[in-house]
């Protein structure tokens, strides 16, 4: 899956969350908004990658920042990296707004142009269903990595409906409310119409992950589904419907190491 038309796709991609930045923050599940689930997300991240110590970490599609923090309060020495500048220009104002001289950079999570071996750690989260050639930046990937350096992932499948999505759709169909308005109708058809064209378009699965960064070199990758802890913090600031989805979607964390040499 290379050439012109894959460009293209990203480009999409990008302009679509570029869109999205202005109220991406606005939502449970981008940004954090209680003690809580900022230490649920502190628990998950040592347990996968220890303490920062000053090691150097690559967030990968880091939108407004808000995994970049989370690495910094563990002493990470971050970089965030992402393709669309109106998410960069918020990410910036959070790292000037609270001090944490966390750089943020302008590049393409498949293609990022860093220097090989450079990172002890890479962080992504709600990218790899995204991606257009996971085959590619998996390569990628491996390659910033040091010789026994970590990548992290943070996804799910958020295409295969279960029933508890359903029964909000159709509780939401019975509703008498508000149509969407069209700027909201005409993201969700972009959004359709991206997702229809992603690698996973059909969703991304934990064990298809992990078979493709098995294949780009990586040592014996581990999924992790419980990431209970979080989704019950979010779930507090969310309605019931939602509440109810977002606890029976399958998210999960995939950690993975390059192997050290030998």
């Amino acid at each position: 899956m290379t050439g012109q038309g894959n460009y293209s796709l990203r480009e999409e991609i990008r302009d679509y969350w570029s869109v999205r930045a202005e109220t991406f923050d606005l939502s449970v599940g981008h940004e954090i908004f209680s003690g809580e689930e900022r230490a649920a997300w502190h628990r998950l991240l040592l347990k996968h990658l220890g303490p920062g110590e000053g090691r150097r970490a690559l967030d990968l599609a880091c939108g407004t920042g808000v995994i970049s923090h989370l690495m910094h309060d563990l002493g990470f020495a971050v970089i965030g990296l992402d393709w669309s500048e109106p998410m960069l220009a918020r990410a910036r104002a959070k790292a000037v707004e609270r001090g944490s001289g966390i750089r943020f950079l302008l590049g393409d999570a498949e293609r990022t142009l860093e220097e090989k071996e450079s990172y002890d750690v890479i962080v992504t989260r709600h990218l790899v269903w995204t991606l257009v050639d996971p085959q590619a930046a998996f390569a990628e990937w491996f390659s910033l990595l040091k010789p026994g350096g970590h990548l992290l992932i943070i996804d799910g499948d958020f295409v295969t409906e279960n029933w508890a999505s359903r029964l909000r759709k159709a509780i939401e169909k019975l509703r008498l409310g508000k149509p969407a308005s069209d700027s909201d109708s005409g993201l969700q058809a972009r959004h359709r119409s991206i997702l229809s064209r992603v690698y996973f378009s059909q969703g991304v699965r934990a064990e298809d992950v992990s078979r493709l960064l098995d294949e780009a070199g990586f040592e014996a990758p581990v999924i992790d589904p419980r990431l209970d802890a979080i989704h019950r913090a979010q779930a507090r600031r969310m309605g019931f419907l939602k509440a109810l989805e977002r606890a029976m979607q399958y998210r999960y964390a995939i950690c993975a190491r390059k192997p050290p040499l030998s």
